[in-house]
């Protein structure tokens, strides 16, 4: 018990840091570095060596993530820059009159669309100002952006989460390693049946969000009018479906790069479709109150105005650098085509680091950063822009990524030392096993119930599901293990609770209410959004008790 509470510290100091003291992710998590590299020396007694090494090995995959996160958000900026967005935001607010329909197909299926192109909370950025802009309280603006984050963002910036923070949370663990090989898998083929179930399990409880969604703002919003007119439940559930079929079909076939880039896409193209047709939609549209009205509570300071789309800018060019992102990244992860091969060809490595076993290496060609900078190129010359607005992009891009190098970095350190605790010479296993050998004692086969709430927790306090993935990853693997179930259920479990804990992180919810001018109001908004964080946390720990139960 007593090696279970000192591995516990490293945790405990992110916990104490971010939630008791307040303190923003870019102190806590240096802060937890440090505890994590004492606890590593003074009671794992850790060689130096391993220390350093385990540092230089997290710098190489945080500046694989930091150049993603770059070129994500530098190829939302420079569509904002272009027009683009503009075209993209009016396309979408000409189809109908109620504001129901128009949160889902913003908020639901755009919003979904943006986190699975950018994900890092962009969806707040586009989608929040829009919803205000065109008549939405900015509480209910706000309140639509968080909820959404709940399903897409396992699979936020093109599978980073799974892709690099799984990766970086598993990857050089001898006991993963052991497990894996005597199932014949290698990691990247685990993490792909990782999406695959969480994905099934994202289905399960997302398809319903937009219907949450739904009667979430109508009951909030509708003070003193009565019963809200318009059914719209049906629309509603087809709407989740149109974006959780091809989500969850996509992480099964393709993996975990695409599926809420093209769950958007594919729900754009169902739901317009419907709207156009006047499917299922209501026969007397649904408003807010006038204005003039609202309690102090719903407005914020800060009332954006859509810009007018430049001439020239059509709905296809407007659309056709994501598409043209998609149809890259495809082309370029599809082992029957060379392009595979070439692009992971062009690798550097460091191995043996300071004489230690530790290897830190990296395909920079074959990292989704690269294809968002291509795409950047190619939008400059098809959208006719000018060098200012290219520097306008590079302007608003370097102060998000200096913003989250830091608390991402760190995180990043602390990961790698704590996973690489198993070479010590106190001869105990590493840090993550003997935290799950404690908590599998502890919780024994309902493990499941909870798995779920330990991502949560990781993405509240780190305010990001890829840092959630990286603290937690390898100790779910060994309670999986320890309990004799599936580890792949009990890690899908960890990164759908995580994405859950995105829809309440500190760090959102900031981001997103600074956006209107809603900064102060952050309790409010947290309390009316935890019903929707329980429900999914709940469900999916019923969910996996039953999967681990029947099928596993």
């Amino acid at each position: 018990m007593l090696t279970f509470l000192i591995a516990l510290l490293p945790i405990a100091t992110v916990f104490l840091l971010l939630v008791v003291a307040r303190r923003p992710a870019s102190q806590a998590m240096p802060g937890a570095l440090v505890a994590t590299a004492l606890v590593a020396v003074l009671a794992w007694q850790v060689p130096f060596s391993y220390i350093a090494a385990s540092l230089v090995q997290g710098l190489a995959i945080a500046a694989e993530i930091l150049f993603i996160v770059f070129g994500a958000i530098l190829l939302l900026n420079v569509l904002l820059a272009s027009g683009a967005i503009a075209v993209i935001r009016q396309s979408l607010l000409a189809l109908s009159p109620d504001r129901r329909v128009q949160m889902i197909v913003i908020a639901w299926l755009f919003g979904s669309f943006i986190e699975g192109a950018s994900g890092f909370g962009t969806p707040a950025v586009v989608c929040v100002p829009l919803l205000v802009a065109v008549g939405f309280p900015a509480l209910a603006a706000v309140l639509a952006a968080l909820i959404i984050q709940s399903t897409p963002s396992t699979f936020g910036a093109v599978g980073t989460p799974l892709i690099f923070g799984m990766d970086a949370g598993l990857g050089g663990a001898t006991a993963v390693e052991a497990a894996l090989t005597a199932q014949n898998l290698g990691l990247n083929e685990f993490i792909a049946q990782v999406g695959s179930r969480a994905a099934l399990i994202h289905a399960a409880i997302g398809t319903f969000i937009p219907l949450l969604l739904v009667m979430m703002i109508s009951r909030i919003f509708a003070r003193g009018r009565g019963r809200v007119e318009g059914r719209l439940w049906p629309f509603a559930l087809v709407a989740g479906l149109a974006f959780t079929v091809p989500y969850s079909l996509t992480a099964i076939f393709l993996g975990p790069e695409f599926p809420s880039m093209i769950g958007g896409l594919v729900g754009l193209a169902i739901v317009v479709t419907l709207i156009r047709l006047g499917w299922l939609q209501p026969q007397r549209p649904w408003d807010f109150p006038p204005p003039e009205s609202w309690p102090e509570s719903w407005s914020g300071s800060v009332v954006p105005t859509l810009p007018s789309p430049p001439a020239g800018m059509t709905v296809v060019k407007a659309w056709l650098p994501y598409v043209l992102l998609g149809v890259l990244l495809v082309l370029s992860r599809l082992s029957q085509l060379p392009l595979k091969g070439w692009l992971q060809g062009a690798r550097v490595a460091w191995t043996g680091i300071f004489g230690t076993t530790i290897t830190a290496a990296s395909a920079p060609l074959y990292l989704p950063g690269t294809m968002f900078l291509l795409v950047v190129a190619i939008t400059y010359g098809l959208h006719q822009m000018k060098p200012g607005d290219l520097g306008q992009a590079l302007g608003r891009s370097l102060p998000v990524l200096q913003k989250t190098a830091l608390a991402l970095g760190a995180a990043v350190l602390m990961a790698r030392v704590f996973i690489n605790s198993d070479v010590n010479g106190a001869g105990l296993p590493s840090m993550p096993i003997a935290l799950a050998e404690g908590m599998s004692g502890l919780a024994g086969g309902v493990w499941p119930l909870f798995a779920a709430g330990v991502g949560l927790i990781g993405a509240f306090v780190a305010g990001s599901v890829t840092v959630s993935n990286m603290m937690f990853s390898l100790f779910q693997f060994g309670v999986a293990e320890n309990i004799a179930t599936p580890p792949a259920l009990i890690l899908a479990l960890q990164t759908v609770g995580a994405s859950a804990g995105n829809v309440i992180c500190v760090s959102n919810v900031v981001a997103a209410a600074a956006t209107v001018g809603l900064l102060g109001r952050e309790g409010l908004l947290m309390r009316q959004l935890l019903p929707v964080v329980v429900y999914y946390v709940g469900l999916a720990g019923l969910l996996g008790m039953v999967w681990a139960t029947v099928g596993g």
